[in-house]
């Protein structure tokens, strides 16, 4: 029988590389907003918080915590908040408020270990950590926005904000294909989100271009490479991905209408939240037949592998 291979840390290492190089060439040279302090701070904050949130857990749980045996554990373990904190140093603008700043990375350390679902059998966060530190942020204090999209290509010009994008475009569709395996989820998020567009038009005469043309930004290939398609908080079977990304962009066509800022960000967290109910939902379904409070599981229930 052919071993299974976990792809998961090596995942980990590379988008964590992905983003610290982003975040080093942006801070250097593109012309990133925030200052270098938001970028250690945030490091500090998510380290520190998922250290000692792992210490408790694992004592309450009776188990050694994760990051115990050895500096290579220690290191791996802090890859999930690395990310974390560089995205959501990245993508805010809390101008020089470092508060609002650590609150977000606060919310999305925290959200792994107080929202939690069993999923096939294992105790899971299903909020996506970046994503929901920085949805938020944006929901608590509406005085602070996204990063000003231009940052990205702020001192590039002509092929050099090709370049930027084919690097982006490039590195993304690689990391998903080989390691995340998560291509079905993107795919069908980005068909879906052109959809929407035509449909916006068809129902509320939107110019079709306009809707477009969010998906022409490097923010947008951002979120759709190294957010959306986050391995812990999304599903594994491809039939599963396909309806997780379509019902992101369906979301987020529906709160366009409704002029709903930021909405890339909340139509994943409110996805994210739905999944984790609906697991929520089947865990519940499962006690109550182990209780024998009803006599037959629902096929799709029973076999596990086709909900994860």
């Amino acid at each position: 029988m052919k071993k299974k291979i976990d792809l998961r840390v090596p995942a980990l290492i590379r988008f964590a590389s992905a983003i610290t190089v982003l975040n080093i060439f942006g801070h250097l040279y593109l012309g990133f907003e925030q200052s270098y302090a938001h970028v250690f701070i945030a490091l500090g904050t998510a380290y520190i918080l998922d250290l000692i949130f792992e210490y408790i857990s694992a004592k309450l749980e009776g188990k050694v915590p994760a990051f115990y045996g050895g500096m290579k554990n220690f290191i791996i373990f802090l890859l999930p908040a690395h990310i974390t904190a560089m995205a959501v140093s990245m993508l805010t603008f809390t101008n020089a408020n470092f508060g609002f700043l650590i609150f977000g990375v606060c919310v999305g350390i925290l959200s792994k270990y107080l929202f939690r679902v069993n999923i096939n059998g294992k105790n899971k966060h299903f909020l996506n950590p970046s994503n929901t530190g920085i949805a938020i942020l944006f929901l608590v204090f509406p005085q602070v926005g996204p990063a000003p999209p231009y940052q990205f290509t702020e001192i590039t010009s002509g092929y050099g904000d090709w370049i930027v994008v084919a690097i982006i475009l490039c590195l993304g569709s690689f990391l998903n294909y080989k390691f995340t395996k998560k291509l079905p989820l993107i795919l069908a998020w980005l068909g879906t989100f052109a959809l929407q567009a035509v449909v916006r038009t068809y129902i509320f005469n939107t110019s079709t271009l306009a809707a477009l043309g969010v998906m022409s930004g490097v923010a947008f290939l951002l979120f759709t490479f190294y957010m959306i398609s986050d391995p812990g908080t999304t599903p594994f079977k491809v039939k599963n991905q396909i309806i997780f990304g379509m019902a992101v962009a369906i979301l987020y066509g529906i709160t366009v209408e409704l002029h709903i800022v930021y909405n890339l960000f909340f139509s994943l967290f409110a996805v994210c939240i739905c999944r984790g109910i609906y697991f929520w939902m089947i865990d519940l379904k499962k006690k109550s037949y182990q209780k024998g409070q009803i006599t037959e599981l629902p096929k799709e229930i029973s076999n596990e592998a086709n909900v994860a």
